[in-house]
């Protein structure tokens, strides 16, 4: 398995190792991310072994660590090769991100079985570069033939953590756990496990607003920017939070929920089924955040506001949306169809048919 840099990757992967391992009990899995990056502490958390490799990404604008990389790249394919020959891996999986590239490069040329998943609406690199050698593409949104050969594309969505497809149990338990009340409609705030600085601002600003219009707040402000936010927690109005560790409860206690669009955020979002109004972040890769919102936004789906539009758009639209409970039923009922639960099991089922075929 190999994927990381960041949580879009890393954690698909552990989900993908976690069903594959519930059915091949005896089965060893070995991780391979890249050194100093958080997939090196993730990975023994979640219960498996991982290796490091010396490697990190092009930066898209001239500097001097791009001079390094063309070294760090064949320092990784060597080790990648070791890796192969002493693991004798019968299949390859990556999830994105550049430590995946050199490995699956490896491990496809030996004519080991091969299979990446693509989180993202717009293809990352690696899996871009990976796509004309590997057995099996599993993504997350339609047409990806635009970035893939479309004879190997499985459509089968994104991983998500199992414990919010039944959030519609736990309403009443859930508005226990955040000492909420059950009269006044709640809107759910998330910008990240690390945060993210406009949404925060854009709260801060919109405590009186959020207080006309009767909503109460469940605020993530991520552990980076806490400090700054936590003595809004005197407000009745707002709780702020820097983690939220019972998402499903967060999710099943929220009417309204404004977030970021990562991919791993929008699939989870669509299985909640809750109203969403998404603020994509403006400085990611290929900004991948805006394209993942967009997808979902053209099935009228969401509502999507640019950072740059939060000013003169935000208090209107946030009005329209909690004042119709007919565009908040509309909005939920066309965000579930978009909804793919079973993403772990269809892509296990991807590779036990690569196994199969070896």
């Amino acid at each position: 398995m190999s994927g990381g840099g960041t949580g879009g990757h890393i954690y698909p992967a552990i989900a993908i190792a976690n069903e594959l391992k519930a059915r091949h009990p005896q089965a060893r899995f070995l991780f391979v991310g890249a050194k100093d990056r958080m997939e090196m502490q993730k990975v023994p958390k979640a219960g498996y072994e991982i290796e490091g490799l010396w490697i990190s990404g092009i930066q898209r604008s001239l500097t001097l660590k791009n001079l390094s990389f063309p070294f760090k790249l064949i320092h990784s394919l060597s080790k990648s090769k070791k890796i192969i020959k002493d693991f004798q891996p019968d299949v390859v999986i990556g999830t994105g991100g550049f430590a995946s590239a050199p490995l699956l490069r490896v491990a496809s040329r030996r004519g080991i079985p091969c299979l990446i998943q693509e989180q993202n609406s717009y293809a990352g690199i690696a899996n871009k570069w990976l796509a004309k050698t590997v057995n099996t593409i599993c993504v997350a949104y339609a047409q990806m033939e635009r970035f893939f050969p479309k004879e190997k594309i499985v459509l089968t969505g994104n991983p998500v953590r199992q414990d919010i497809t039944l959030i519609s149990e736990k309403r009443e338990e859930a508005l226990k756990h955040f000492s909420l009340d059950k009269n006044k409609k709640t809107l759910l705030v998330l910008g990240g496990s690390l945060g993210a600085r406009t949404i925060n601002q854009l709260v801060e600003n919109s405590i009186p607003f959020f207080r006309d219009c009767k909503v109460q707040v469940i605020w993530q402000t991520g552990g980076y920017y806490f400090d700054m936010y936590k003595r809004h927690n005197e407000t009745k109005v707002v709780q702020v939070h820097d983690f939220l560790y019972q998402m499903d409860l967060a999710y099943a206690a929220a009417d309204i929920v404004i977030s970021r669009a990562g991919a791993l955020s929008v699939s989870e979002l669509c299985i909640v089924g809750k109203p969403v109004i998404f603020i994509p972040s403006p400085n990611v890769a290929e900004d991948h955040q805006n394209k993942n919102a967009q997808a979902v936004v053209k099935e009228n789906a969401a509502v999507l506001i640019e950072e740059k539009d939060l000013d003169i758009l935000f208090e209107s639209e946030f009005r329209i949306l909690i004042n119709s409970d007919v565009k908040q039923q509309e909005l939920s009922n066309n965000i579930k169809q978009l909804a793919k639960p079973m993403a772990a099991k269809a892509i296990a089922d991807e590779v036990d048919k690569l196994l199969s075929s070896k």
